[in-house]
């Protein structure tokens, strides 16, 4: 049966967005969940869990780290992760410990959880470049490479602040380029389908979050050669998804809005292909030059992203601006009611808001 984009779009929503399910199973099925610290109206991985966890409410994935035994770690970008998808990313390679950030190893071995404020206590206030051009405390920065290193953990979050600890795991012993396999693997199973030349980029940042993994530039190509993948060529562009029958089931008629982060929409590439329009994050662009917005989400209507929403709340209020790619919101009662539907959802998702968020 020829393949076709309709095909494509339909398994893309099908597989990322399943029935919703506990927190636990969501992010066991999901193998990343991508984190941003921007509040408008909540953070990225709020947004993504809410369409995907049964009753889910802001900051949910904080309350439950501990019990769940998540991780928060670099993969194809930073994120929250089960306890599998981080130790395939470790042991990293190792390097000798420079004195100062042996000193915050050793403070923060000293204590169960550890508040950076408390380590500066200790260790002062002094300031370092950071890798965006900027200046960091250098307490911060230790702090960032021992985590890096896999020698110190994030062990919760306090109103948005890392906690630390000594990371105490013992690492499994897989072979170098099983592990590779197997985040190749998940990553292409995260944003299938995927074009050929997205996978490879997303595997690419594997530079940084496993760069003792030789093989990056191979892998793709030797999971298509072994039948793990599967590939098709659809209006000049190749897709792979994990072997299997392609998800072609309908999308139920219900409008979503969707964080800048989704599986669904993160590769910009594939967006523009399957909806025919270019969707930009524009959080950190000028706000002379910005067409969509500080923080627009991706308006999702059945099988179509037609448009963006930007959503501002005010006490138990939710403003809602909305902008349509062919410049008018669909004619008719469905669609609306729909869209009020989904309004209200987030609305009341924004209500479950805790004091400690």
């Amino acid at each position: 049966m020829k393949i076709t984009l309709r095909d494509l779009k339909h398994h893309a929503i099908a597989s990322t967005l399943f029935p919703a399910t506990t927190l636990g199973r969501a992010i066991t099925r999901l193998g990343f969940v991508q984190a941003d610290p921007i509040r408008s109206p909540a953070r990225a991985q709020d947004l993504i869990l809410r369409h995907r966890v049964t009753d889910y409410r802001v900051d949910e994935i904080n309350r439950k780290y501990r019990s769940l035994k998540l991780e928060e770690d670099f993969l194809y970008a930073y994120g929250f992760m089960p306890l599998g998808t981080w130790r395939l990313l470790h042991p990293r390679v190792q390097r000798a410990l420079t004195a100062a950030e042996q000193r915050v190893l050793d403070i923060v071995s000293s204590n169960k959880h550890l508040h950076p404020r408390k380590l500066e206590a200790s260790l002062g206030k002094e300031r370092e470049t950071n890798a965006w051009g900027g200046y960091s405390k250098s307490t911060t920065r230790s702090l960032e490479r021992l985590h890096y290193m896999g020698l110190i953990r994030i062990a919760g979050r306090e109103k948005g602040v890392k906690l630390y600890e000594k990371a105490v795991f013992k690492h499994d012993l897989i072979d170098p380029e099983e592990r590779l396999r197997r985040l190749a693997f998940m990553i292409t199973s995260i944003l299938a389908p995927v074009p050929y030349s997205s996978i490879r980029a997303a595997i690419r940042n594997l530079g940084y979050a496993a760069p003792h993994l030789q093989g990056r530039t191979k892998v793709v190509d030797a999971m298509l050669k072994s039948g793990e993948i599967e590939s098709a060529e659809v209006g000049g562009v190749r897709y792979l998804w994990p072997a299997g029958r392609l998800l072609r089931k309908q999308p139920e008629e219900r409008v979503r809005f969707l964080a800048p982060f989704d599986p669904l929409v993160w590769d910009r590439r594939r967006f523009e292909y399957f909806w025919g329009w270019p969707y930009r994050f524009e959080a950190y662009t000028p706000p002379a030059k910005r067409k969509l917005g500080y923080y627009a989400m991706p308006l999702l209507w059945g099988p179509e992203i037609i448009g963006w929403v930007n959503a501002s709340k005010s006490g138990a209020e939710l403003g809602i601006e909305a902008g349509f790619v062919t410049g008018k919101q669909p004619s008719g009662k469905v669609f609306q009611r729909a869209f009020e539907e989904e309004s209200e959802r987030l609305r009341q998702f924004l209500l479950s808001a805790g004091d400690d968020d």
